[in-house]
């Protein structure tokens, strides 16, 4: 049976940009930090590696959008924190984050990755932010560097 994977390594050339919701950024500034590391650990340039600030999660689709028509990126990482709170705000914005990332990536054909965490309270995000459930800005760019690899395999 051949197995088609990808490695957990850049080339050095790739550009990934990361979309960062600047709403709650106590919580969304350790997710960039953690995905700045992961790729620096597996091989990234930092001259290829790329920030862009929005305001707030419902906001990544349409910056997602704009990254990816332009061409200039091989890969989107999308780091944000929606936490519940005390109206039904938390439902309308997760779900339609959520599948507008899922909508543009399936457009595209892009390697894109979710690190907005949906929590039920700041100390759920605390601990996905680099606490006890490790940082999910590290998880999610791990992710896009292995698409990354997995699909220059499927070309091959």
């Amino acid at each position: 049976m051949k197995i088609i994977e990808g490695l957990l390594a850049l080339k050095g050339s790739e550009k990934i940009l990361i979309i960062n919701a600047r709403f709650n950024h106590i919580i969304t500034d350790r997710l960039v930090e953690g995905a700045h590391d992961a790729f620096l650990r597996h091989g990234g340039k930092e001259e290829n590696l790329s920030l862009m600030l929005v305001p707030g999660a419902f906001e990544i689709p349409l910056a997602l959008e704009k990254a990816l028509s332009s061409k200039l990126y091989d890969a989107v990482v999308c780091l944000g924190a929606v936490i519940r709170g005390s109206t039904p705000h938390f439902d309308y914005v997760s779900a339609e984050v959520s599948k507008g990332i899922a909508n543009t990536m399936l457009k595209y054909g892009a390697p894109v990755t979710f690190g907005v965490l949906t929590t039920d309270n700041i100390e759920q995000a605390i601990e996905r932010a680099g606490s006890k459930a490790g940082n999910k800005g590290f998880e999610a760019m791990s992710g896009a560097i292995e698409l990354l690899s997995l699909f220059r395999n499927i070309k091959a």
